[in-house]
C-alpha cells in the first residue's frame, strides 16, 4: 500500500516561513507527479504547487513567488517551501502522488496524504 507522509506544519506569524515535507514509500517516485494541496474551512481542496517527473514546476497564482516546490528522487520525498507566510494561506495541506499512463492504457493512480496544518495568525 502506497504511503504519504507529510510533515513541517505548524503555527507562524505572519510573514513568517515553514518548510512542508512529505516521504513517499512503495511508490515508483521519480515517475509521479507531486503536489501539495490545500484545503481551508468551507472552500474547496486547490491545487498550490507542483512538479513533474521532469521537475517542471506549477504554481497557483497567489504563493508565487512566496512558495516553492521541490523533490528529491534519490530519497522520495517532496518539499513545500513557503516565505512570507499569509494569514489567508491557513489551511490543511497534502501530498499528492499522480501518475496516468499513456493513452488508452486505463492506467491512474491518485495517491494522498493525510495532510498536515498550517496556520498563519498573528
Amino acid at each position: 500500500q502506497v504511503l504519504l507522509v507529510e510533515s513541517g506544519g505548524g503555527s507562524v506569524q505572519p510573514g513568517g516561513s515553514l518548510t512542508l515535507s512529505c516521504a513517499a514509500s512503495r511508490i515508483a517516485f521519480s515517475i509521479y507527479r507531486m503536489g501539495w494541496y490545500r484545503q481551508a474551512p468551507g472552500l474547496q481542496r486547490e491545487l498550490v504547487a507542483s512538479i513533474t517527473s521532469a521537475e517542471r514546476t506549477n504554481y497557483t497564482d497567489s504563493v508565487k513567488g512566496r512558495f516553492a516546490i521541490s523533490r528529491d528522487n534519490a530519497k522520495n520525498t517532496v518539499s513545500l517551501q513557503m516565505n512570507n507566510l499569509e494569514p489567508e494561506d491557513t489551511a490543511v495541506y497534502y501530498c499528492n502522488a499522480y501518475f496516468e499512463g499513456s493513452e488508452g492504457s486505463g492506467v491512474l493512480h491518485d495517491f494522498w496524504g493525510q495532510g498536515t496544518q498550517v496556520t498563519v495568525s498573528s
